[in-house]
């Protein structure tokens, strides 16, 4: 915990508990012994609320054989369990704990706030947590249904020590569908039964089975639930895929009325704004969940910035991009510079220090920036994110081919490499494969610049392909530059506008709107002379367009309407 937070870390024993008289139970014929919750370390203390004070997080009815008097804070718990708010869920749970320590669902709720499904896989502490707080739950008296709950979290934390995190995700998957088909009225378990499924998806997965059948599980619910966090979030995240998007848009529209007071609930519905290419509802998604992130922080007395609010930063700034507002993108990029210290130094964090500036500098065509790009800020740890290192180096090498410096963009090369080496040693293979599409593009590009054209195609190729055969991680709105993109920009130099056109129009299927990616096609077909589609693409640029931007390919687009 920062220093200043005025939430403390306390480590929970029912020894602590017997001392103030607060409790003197019997599980099993045996008291309850310390070492049985020695690990379980729990902040303490009233959730942190930003917002307006009605509805802060949304309504949840989750029924548990605990005391009636904490029924209330158990279902605000599990609201703030539902919209990804963790560390103020635990806080609850922990409350709870204090006057029923002897409610085995909020250990299993303690559990779940470790687990943390579509984000970084938990830490060894958290690890540690969690399964220290379900030997508790299993040691506590609780209803058949219940056991349930208890028994597909545990399975997560079996043997975590020995089993792949996506292993275990996928036992916790069938844990909780034996919950949902025997408890078919429990509409807690078809909710954490569909996030279960979307946790366990194969990311190669193109057919996203586990992603639709989550989908169609949360809309059957839906109607009954209308102001459940849950839903719409995991509706969300069960359609943020090319071809599913415009399915959620109604939960995206909709999740931030339910749960204002959450940063991530108000920057969530972004992700499919993103994946449909609305900008305009993307920039004031993630502007107002800034604002939350910040007061967040404010509040909890974070000496610093709250990673939500960096991540949110990262979708800001990249839907500024794609309007052409570079002044809007550029007062983001300067004020994340001024940020230096962020709670926790995470993922997301690092993802944002190298995805803002990189895509600042490449969607402007800024190489000798890009080429001399700094690695900051110096202080953060990057030997913990060689994913987010990887970023600042496919930058500089892209800088370097562009502005003629081959000896340096080989250099980069090789600290690429060595990324990518370490990633697969880790057994990240997720992550070791976007290294290689950025290896790939990046020796396309040398290539390239060396005369060798043939080679430079059939290697961008390769590296279009990889990254139409993969996903984007939850944690970006995009590849800082696509890789088919590059493929149109190579074809372009190559003077095959037809191909440049070709992969242009691909990949916006994937990525719709995206401000290069219109205009090239509109260059494409205008060298190719198809003046009518020319036209047609330069239209939906300017449309979607800030009209105040400064871009000069907006003023050629113009200029070619103009004329024709």
């Amino acid at each position: 915990m920062l220093p200043g937070m005025k939430y403390l870390l306390i480590k929970l024993h029912i020894a602590f508990f017997l001392l103030l008289g607060i409790v003197s139970c019997k599980i099993k014929d045996k008291n309850i012994s310390p070492e049985d919750i020695q690990a379980v370390n729990l902040k303490k203390g009233e959730p942190v609320l930003c917002g307006p004070p009605e509805q802060h997080f949304g309504t949840v009815a989750f029924e548990t054989s605990c005391l009636a008097e904490v029924k209330k804070d158990f279902n605000l718990a599990v609201a703030l369990l539902h919209s990804f708010e963790y560390d103020e869920a635990e806080k609850v749970f922990a409350r709870i704990i204090d006057s029923a320590p002897a409610c085995a669902m909020t250990y299993w709720g303690v559990a779940m706030c470790s687990y943390h499904p579509l984000w970084t896989a938990p830490g060894q502490a958290e690890l540690i947590k969690g399964a220290k707080a379900i030997d508790i739950a299993e040691s506590l008296g609780s209803t058949a249904r219940e056991k349930g709950y208890i028994e597909a979290i545990a399975q997560f934390y079996k043997d975590w020590d020995k089993v792949d995190h996506h292993t275990r995700s996928v036992k916790f998957e069938k844990g909780m569908e034996k919950v949902y088909l025997q408890y078919p009225q429990d509409k807690e378990a078809a909710i954490f039964y569909a996030l279960a499924l979307d946790a366990a998806a194969d990311p190669t997965d193109k057919s996203y089975a586990n992603q639709k059948k989550a989908g169609a599980i949360l809309t059957a619910v839906y109607p009954g639930e209308p102001n459940h966090p849950g839903i719409v979030h995991y509706l969300i995240h069960s359609y943020d895929y090319p071809g599913l998007a415009l399915m959620a848009l109604p939960a995206a529209r909709k999740y931030a009325l339910i749960a204002p007071s959450s940063a991530h609930a108000l920057h969530m519905p972004s992700h499919i704004f993103t994946r449909l290419g609305l900008w305009d509802e993307c920039i004031r998604s993630n502007l107002v969940s800034v604002a939350a992130a910040q007061c967040y922080a404010e509040n909890a007395g974070m000496k610093g910035h709250w990673d939500e609010e960096l991540h949110s930063l990262d979708y800001l700034v990249y839907g500024y991009l794609q309007k052409g507002a570079m002044d809007s993108a550029k007062a983001q990029w300067n004020y994340l510079k001024t940020i230096e210290k962020v709670y926790p130094e995470n993922f997301k964090v690092a993802y944002a220090y190298a995805a803002i500036p990189s895509r600042y500098f490449l969607e402007n065509s800024m190489w000798k920036e890009a080429a001399h790009m700094e690695i900051r800020p110096a202080g953060f740890p990057w030997e913990k994110f060689p994913w987010q290192k990887a970023i600042f180096h496919f930058t500089r090498i892209l800088g370097d081919v562009h502005t003629g410096n081959l000896d340096s963009a080989k250099s980069e090369l090789t600290k690429l490499n060595v990324i990518y080496d370490t990633l697969m040693a880790e057994k990240d293979q997720y992550k070791a494969n976007q290294v290689r599409i950025q290896i790939t593009s990046a020796e396309a590009w040398i290539r390239f610049k060396e005369g060798k054209k043939d080679e430079a195609l059939k290697l961008m190729h390769a590296a279009a392909d990889m990254e139409d055969a993969t996903e984007k991680h939850p944690v970006t709105p995009g590849a800082v530059i696509p890789a088919r993109e590059l493929l149109g920009d190579m074809l372009m130099q190559m003077s095959d506008p037809a191909g440049a056109l070709a992969a242009y129009q691909e990949d916006l299927k994937t990525n719709p709107n995206r401000f290069n990616e219109l205009y090239g096609a509109g260059l494409a077909a205008e060298k190719s002379r198809d003046l009518v589609k020319a036209g047609n693409y330069y239209q939906h640029l300017l449309a979607i367009s800030s009209t105040n931007s400064t871009r000069p390919e907006l003023a050629a687009a113009k200029l070619f309407l103009k004329r024709n």
